[in-house]
């Protein structure tokens, strides 16, 4: 049997082996597992985030209560303002001095009102952050049975195939095989393509005089474009 012939042999149960890792990689079983899973991982990292931010922000509105209460507090000295004025006091000292401490003490209560409302929201994103994590770690044993189970059945799928493939392989030459598995690792399928009206099937590109006597052949032949492995169709 020709090295073409076998590679074709080796192609079609390489792809039972290709429809099976396909069929894992995008069942439902494996998705509720990774997508809780991911979630988990990243929520946790959130929550902890969300916690710092809210301890700062707590930080950061004591120092502006303290600073609304020290103004507050400078503000109730100018109230006896007549009896500084009676004593000859400057009254415009006073009057821009009060002017000036008025101002920041509004400004310090929109910070406040402002930030207020910032820990509010930072603690109801906290809350439903939380809830949706024991939702899905009440969740995550039970996905991560069922998948185990599912990836269990698909690996010994796996496993039939992979036996007939090294069955298979053990009569191809090592160094086109070498060559089989690289193109397969980097997702070219099918390895192997049928020319067609002296062309590559897969790219289109045509074959040189050298391509066309190796396919009549029978011998593995590369396309010069796709790299495939070519064969005369019978």
């Amino acid at each position: 049997m020709a090295q073409v012939d076998k590679l074709l042999k080796y192609q079609q149960e390489d792809s039972k082996l290709l429809k099976i890792e396909q069929e894992a990689a995008v069942s439902e079983e494996r998705k509720n597992f990774i997508q809780t899973k991911s979630f988990l991982n990243k929520a946790s990292e959130k929550l902890d985030s969300l916690e710092a931010k809210a301890l700062e922000l707590k930080s950061i509105l004591e120092k502006l209560n303290g600073q609304y209460k020290e103004i507050s507090e400078t503000l109730n000295d100018f109230e006896n303002l007549d009896e500084l004025v009676d004593g000859g006091a400057d009254i415009s000292f006073y009057k821009k001095n009060v002017l000036q401490l008025t101002e920041r003490l509004k400004s310090i209560r929109q910070e406040i009102n402002s930030l207020t409302k910032s820990i509010k929201d930072s603690d109801e994103e906290y809350q439903t952050l939380k809830k949706k994590v024991l939702s899905a770690q009440k969740q995550y044993p039970e996905y991560a049975e069922i998948y185990k189970k599912y990836k269990a059945l698909k690996e010994e799928e796996m496993a039939s195939v992979k036996a007939e493939l090294e069955k298979l392989g053990k009569s191809i030459d090592s160094e086109i095989m070498a060559r089989y598995q690289a193109k397969r690792s980097e997702r070219i399928f099918p390895i192997l393509c049928s020319v067609k009206g002296g062309r590559c099937s897969k790219c289109g590109t045509e074959l040189s005089l050298v391509g066309k006597e190796k396919i009549e052949s029978g011998s593995a032949y590369e396309c010069d474009n796709c790299h495939r492995f070519l064969y005369k169709e019978q």
